[in-house]
């Protein structure tokens, strides 16, 4: 199969990277029907090739069908700033060969400079939904004329809360638009939701559903909790990884981790959401350049994030949903190349790792790794504050005072998860 029996314009292929040179298996099921103007359900494994799959037949369509003056008719909606630029990134380059502009539009960019941008009239725009909202409100998007809606990460989407954003821009563009939603994962409830938005759907599947690509080995250690660190510096200085990325469940976790590894010598950046705009960026630059080996990030970079021939993920934590894991993983072993899934796991994390274990119908055993012994008990599930709350509450009676009272404040932190 090539590129140029799925009827793509010779300017696109001509255009496509160099390393692109025969269609993925979601790009052969997804353009043909796309160019149909049919509407899309498409699942397929993170690092598939689904921007394309989509970008493509959705820039043939907006070249091909007539237009009265230049204005926005292709919407594409994803859930982080980081996979907004991503794609805009990929199709402005095969765009440009059809003399159509693509524009980012998201958050932690200045909104005047957008504002400016958007006087260039682009054809098509990759945005957030929050910022376009902002944008639509102040009458300065109009998305009337928006005949093509891509929803890129759905189930993302709806996860983080955005759903009602989603819809309300849908309502604003034309009636008659063509919709498609990709993602590597599909819910009961994003398939129900999905059915409100979508006109008679065409379901593309270019993989098991909620499965692991089969080009990533995963390797699961079971270690006590408080050797995670230890451990992962073990690994590190045996396989001598030059670009390794490390998964944690919170912030301020992920900070700690970062301290450790570069005490050691490791070159280490934390990625989370309390960085800037600049920092995401400039420390993802440093990443890939290799001025940093390890790089400790929350699922901020879950999904839609592509690092080119990363050669190993790490699940320093697994993740509170099993989904996550799916997309965690999928950042190596993307195009075709082979990749590396380790986990560090310990009996506090079974659960997740079962419901893992469920959601991909895969049985992921866990192994021992070498020197270091697990000493630690499997919970019993059973409380052990009785006798604590027993003491409590006898303190609690001989105080005479409301002083007394009056325990420090405890100052919490979020995990951005």
């Amino acid at each position: 199969m090539s590129f140029r029996s799925l009827s793509l314009r010779a300017e696109l292929i001509q255009a496509l990277p160099k390393n692109v040179t025969k269609p993925t298996d979601i790009q052969t099921l997804a353009i043909p029907a796309l160019l149909k103007n049919d509407d899309v359900i498409a699942m397929a494994n993170t690092g598939s090739g689904k921007t394309l799959a989509y970008g493509l037949p959705i820039l043939q369509l907006l070249k091909t069908q007539q237009a009265d003056e230049s204005s926005l008719r292709a919407l594409v909606l994803v859930p982080t700033r980081e996979l907004a630029m991503q794609v805009t990134n990929a199709l402005s380059d095969v765009a440009s060969a059809l003399a159509l502009n693509v524009l980012s539009l998201c958050g932690g960019i200045d909104k005047e400079d957008q504002k400016q941008q958007l006087l260039n009239q682009p054809e098509v725009v990759v945005a957030t939904a929050g910022r376009l909202l902002d944008l639509v409100n102040e009458g300065v998007v109009n998305l009337s004329k928006v005949q093509h809606l891509v929803l890129d990460e759905a189930d993302r989407l709806l996860d983080m809360g955005f759903w009602n954003d989603v819809r309300t821009i849908a309502e604003q563009t034309s009636k008659s638009r063509q919709t498609a939603m990709f993602s590597a994962t599909f819910s009961q409830e994003l398939k129900e939701k999905a059915q409100l938005l979508l006109n008679n759907p065409q379901q593309i599947t270019a993989h098991q559903e909620n499965s692991v690509n089969q080009k990533v080995a995963e390797t699961l250690y079971l270690v006590n909790k408080g050797s995670k660190p230890n451990a992962l510096i073990a690994l590190i200085e045996q396989y001598q990884w030059k670009q390794a990325l490390v998964f944690i469940g919170a912030k301020d976790n992920a900070d700690k981790l970062t301290k450790k590894l570069t005490k050691v010598g490791v070159a280490t950046a934390a990625l989370h959401g309390n960085k800037s705009q600049d920092e995401r960026e400039q420390t993802l630059e440093d990443f890939k350049s290799g001025k940093i080996n390890v790089l400790i990030a929350t699922d901020l970079l879950a999904r839609g994030i592509d690092i080119k021939q990363l050669p190993v993920v790490v699940n320093y934590e697994l993740p509170a949903y099993a989904e996550t894991y799916v997309h965690r993983v999928g950042r190596t072993a993307r195009a075709g190349k082979q990749g590396i899934a380790l986990s560090l796991v310990c009996h506090a994390e079974m659960d997740a790792l079962n419901a893992i274990r469920t959601l991909t119908e895969r049985e992921l055993p866990v192994n021992e790794l070498e020197g270091f012994p697990v000493t630690d008990k499997p919970s019993t599930g059973e409380s052990k504050r009785a006798p604590r709350d027993k003491k409590a509450n006898r303190r609690t009676q001989n105080k005479k005072s409301i002083k007394q009272f009056q325990g420090k404040s405890k100052r919490t932190n979020r995990g951005d998860k």
